[in-house]
């Protein structure tokens, strides 16, 4: 049924029809009956999918990647669709519009997205009050980053203030060093910036915390190599970072059963979805076995059904995020994977 509903969801630009697919769910949302009914459909509650993580107990083990729900507007009402937490953001101190448009392309034979979004967002302090309004008692993660007018020599400044401004209303953080829609901004999985970022805000988590810290994440690109994820690995532990977020999107595109000229005609931008599925995992794994296990990974990348959670979770993943495989797959995503996990006993 959703693949008829999806034939025509896919005939309209992606950023239009995604606002108007939030609205829609924020309309049945508040239908007291409609909610209801959400819930039974899409939820599913069992011991067996719970995970405790840093504290933290997850009612099972599929989240919500960042960048689906930017500004933290639709929180509940995803939450009636069964994830076991949902991550907000990228959130930047400033609001700003992003990059021109059109920067959303759809890859139906590839079963992937390309986006050059670039962190579009109405800024970190609008997101706040939604946030403490929720309703629903859902696992919140706080995804920040830079504006893109703040030169790389002061975006420590920029994560500093999203960190603040959050801290009293998300369970984790999650810092955005990654993507590729911001010029500039992975020179900053670097050793040496990379470090000074993370020792500022684990001081600054220290401080806030008054003796208790929250979780403090840094999500990477799939594009890095062997050497530069053992500076990863040795930058998290050096800084006492509580895991790490594997992966963003894409900037290859090898591989890809699309048309090249297509391809090239969508532009620059991340690629997620199927594609990124191997290298995601590549990634997840490497990070573990080198870590001796040591460091809770969260795996997103190319994850559309059970079989490919069940992948990132032998792998060495905690838990894992879907982004793409919800806008292929549709709203019973979470249910689907949750009970695939139950079925293989996991």
């Amino acid at each position: 049924m959703y693949k008829l509903i999806r034939s025509i969801l896919f005939k309209t630009d992606p950023e239009t029809i995604h606002a108007w697919v939030m609205n829609r769910l924020q309309f049945a949302y508040d239908s007291k009956v409609l909610r209801k009914w959400m819930k039974s459909n899409y939820t599913i509650s069992d011991p067996k999918l719970e995970r405790t993580l840093w504290g933290l107990k997850f009612p099972n083990p599929v989240g919500l990647a960042a960048g689906f729900d930017k500004n933290a507007k639709h929180i509940d009402a995803l939450a009636c669709l069964g994830f076991g937490f949902i991550e907000i953001g990228t959130l930047t101190p400033k609001a700003q519009p992003g990059n021109p448009q059109p920067r959303m392309f759809r890859l139906p034979a590839d079963q992937a997205l390309i986006n050059r979004m670039g962190f579009n967002n109405k800024g970190v302090h609008s997101a706040v009050p939604r946030i403490k309004r929720r309703r629903e008692n859902v696992l919140i993660g706080g995804n920040i980053g830079k504006n893109k007018d703040t030169p790389l020599e002061y975006a420590d400044a920029d994560y500093e203030i999203c960190f603040e401004a959050l801290y009293k209303v998300v369970d984790y953080f999650v810092v955005n060093v990654s993507s590729p829609n911001t010029p500039g901004l992975r020179q900053l999985q670097e050793k040496e910036p990379l470090t000074n970022l993370l020792m500022k805000l684990q001081r600054k988590n220290t401080e806030l915390g008054k003796g208790s810290v929250k979780p403090l994440l840094l999500k990477i690109a799939p594009d890095l190599t062997n050497e530069q994820l053992d500076d990863i690995i040795d930058i998290v532990r050096a800084t006492g970072l509580h895991g790490i977020v594997a992966t963003n999107t894409t900037i290859d595109r090898s591989g890809l059963n699309t048309p090249g000229t297509e391809v090239d005609n969508m532009g620059a931008g991340g690629l997620s979805g199927k594609p990124l599925r191997q290298r995601a995992t590549e990634v997840v794994k490497y990070i573990h076995t080198r870590s001796n296990g040591q460091i809770p990974i969260i795996a997103v990348g190319g994850i559309f059904t059970a079989e490919d959670a069940i992948e990132k979770l032998e792998a060495g993943a905690a838990l894992v995020q879907v982004y793409t495989g919800f806008i292929y797959e549709g709203p019973r995503i979470a249910r689907n994977i949750c009970e695939g996990l139950l079925a293989a006993g996991k």
